[in-house]
């Protein structure tokens, strides 16, 4: 199994290759200039594992929620690189990326996720482990004011993600204590490819037109009044 992923809905900028279960990865911070940086990440993933595009079996991305541009980029680079090569596509939501960076790093298996959305709203999933050693969705994902969200109860959780870190108090007081959280954790490239892998050992890769973004919010511009 080879496949490159990306992942550029947050201010994170990074694209990884899995090769047999092996990952490569470029991970950078940068609140702009995802769409200068993400296709050299590509390219020198693939030269350093000594691959060409056409070699891969799928290409995987970060759908979001997040920054609308981050998003779109994701999307057009991704459509742009399987259109190109003939590949399938993998998208995989954004939240359920940063909440398996967290099991990946640290073993937490059941995570609140939370991304700024600005305007007094989150981004908002719960993620439990599943039999397959990765995280599943434990509920639907959406975006909701912070004294909103929906949650199970339990102490076991753990929250990671930039709501975490903008809505502490608030959170707090909604789930009735101070979950454990990380509000610095950004979603990573190598587990969307974590993530994706099993989608396409069980063939359920996608044709490029449907590589679609994932907003939550119904109305992601608004017109001025």
């Amino acid at each position: 199994m080879k496949l490159i992923a990306l992942e550029t809905a947050t201010e994170a900028c990074s694209a990884a290759l899995c090769s047999d279960g092996e990952t490569l990865e470029r991970y950078t911070v940068q609140p702009r200039g995802h769409a200068d940086l993400i296709l050299g990440m590509v390219d020198e993933l693939l030269s350093e594992a000594g691959l060409k595009l056409g070699e891969l079996d799928a290409l995987a991305f970060g759908q979001g929620p997040g920054a609308f541009t981050g998003v779109r980029i994701a999307v057009g680079v991704i459509q742009g690189l399987a259109f190109g090569a003939e590949l399938p596509v993998v998208p995989v939501s954004t939240l359920q990326a940063l909440a398996q960076g967290a099991f990946r790093e640290q073993g937490h298996g059941r995570v609140l996720a939370a991304i700024d959305a600005r305007m007094g709203e989150v981004y908002w999933g719960a993620f439990t482990e599943g039999p397959s050693g990765l995280l599943e969705p434990a509920g639907e994902e959406g975006v909701f004011r912070p004294e909103a969200v929906p949650f199970s109860t339990g102490s076991d959780w753990f929250g990671v993600g930039s709501g975490w870190n903008t809505y502490p108090e608030v959170l707090a007081r909604h789930l009735g204590r101070d979950i454990p959280h990380d509000g610095e954790r950004l979603p990573r490239a190598r587990d969307i490819a974590a993530l994706a892998v099993p989608v396409i050992g069980r063939g359920e890769g996608l044709p490029a037109e449907k590589a679609l973004p994932v907003y939550l919010r119904d109305q992601v511009v608004r017109k001025p009044a």
